[in-house]
């Protein structure tokens, strides 16, 4: 290197092999730095007498990004809940944005994200688009991605949820309670998750020797407008469903609404269960049937491990399914004679 006084963090992190936050940590004495990095960083600092500013040009708080489509679904606020859980624990800051499906969204959150002392991102229910890909890499930032949209990067560590497997013992729980024509509203199709919820429900009947009915399958979106629409075209159908799967707590209870303009009741006249167990649904009336999905846990643990992999430390699963559960209120009963 050629002058001194031309050497930046970036070329000291290269050097160094570890991210450029970490540099930044190490230079502003933060404490959350392994002992051989620490050493290794601060050989180099002083091998080219790299001249260290005042920490009041700029604030010395990692950060961790964490990306959203949208913002405008309870759930976000669960993952945003295990998310700051341990980023106050770990003395770094939490920056929530929203890119909403949109190259210039997308564009305006990269240019905001090399400004800031970034830690690590986490994108939730994105599709990492490969010029995105590329410039993280190029930034050596690391990325952990919850509930992925498509496949992955393969360098990606992701967190989700046993989807399948929460579709599968809800619908069993119908078919167990005697129910036979299942209706089934839909999440997104372009979502992994949302493929495993329908293969769930599938299964179930198959195992059952339901024949599978694609009129008691509607395309929905996670949202309560397409629970309601959904849930009043399968109640006005010839041959109306005895019970409803909607594959998001916001469907379902848009379902509740659709049944309620009909001058029908949740329980007694049709049989409704959801998938998330948002905070909220145990307080409507009657509390609902739903599937619990580890919100918080799962990004408590995304948090967990970005931090880990900005320290450079191994990831040992970099696929983690945390475990879904049935939770039984009372919005299911047995069909009608």
């Amino acid at each position: 290197m050629d002058g001194n006084r031309r050497v930046t963090i970036a070329v000291i992190a290269r050097e160094a092999g570890v991210s450029v936050p970490t540099v930044s940590r190490v230079i502003n004495g933060r404490a959350d730095v392994s002992p051989r990095t620490r050493q290794r960083v601060e050989e180099l600092l002083n091998r080219y007498d790299y001249q260290r500013r005042s920490t009041s040009v700029r604030s010395t708080t990692g950060l961790i990004d964490l990306v959203f489509n949208d913002l405008d679904s309870p759930w976000a606020v669960e993952i945003i809940r295990g998310v700051e859980d341990v980023a106050h624990a770990a003395g770094v800051g939490t920056v929530v944005s929203a890119i909403h499906r949109r190259t210039s969204s997308a564009k305006l959150w990269l240019d905001n994200m090399r400004a800031r002392n970034t830690e690590g991102v986490i994108f939730v229910t994105s599709t990492l688009e490969p010029p995105l890909q590329a410039e993280l890499r190029r930034l050596n930032i690391p990325v952990v991605i919850v509930d992925a949209a498509g496949v992955p990067p393969q360098e990606a560590p992701t967190i989700g949820a046993t989807n399948w497997n929460g579709a599968l013992r809800a619908t069993e729980f119908l078919i167990g309670l005697g129910h036979e024509r299942i209706g089934f509203i839909a999440g997104p199709p372009q979502l992994l998750c949302s493929r495993a919820r329908l293969d769930g429900y599938r299964t179930a009947l198959d195992a059952a020797g339901i024949a599978l009915d694609d009129r008691l399958i509607y395309p929905g979106n996670f949202y309560h407008e397409a629970g309601f629409t959904g849930g009043g075209r399968l109640l006005d159908l010839p041959r109306p469903p005895t019970a409803i799967f909607a594959a998001s707590d916001q469907m379902a209870l848009g379902v509740y609404e659709a049944v309620r303009q009909r001058g029908l009741r949740v329980a007694d006249d049709i049989s409704i269960v959801g998938f998330d167990d948002l905070p909220e649904v145990r307080w409507c009336s009657p509390p609902l049937t739903t599937v619990r999905q580890p919100l918080a846990e799962m990004g408590l643990l995304a948090a967990r491990t970005v931090l880990r992999l900005a320290q450079r430390e191994k990831i040992e699963s970099p696929r983690v399914e945390l475990a879904t559960e049935l939770i039984i209120r009372d919005s299911a009963a047995k069909p009608r004679a």
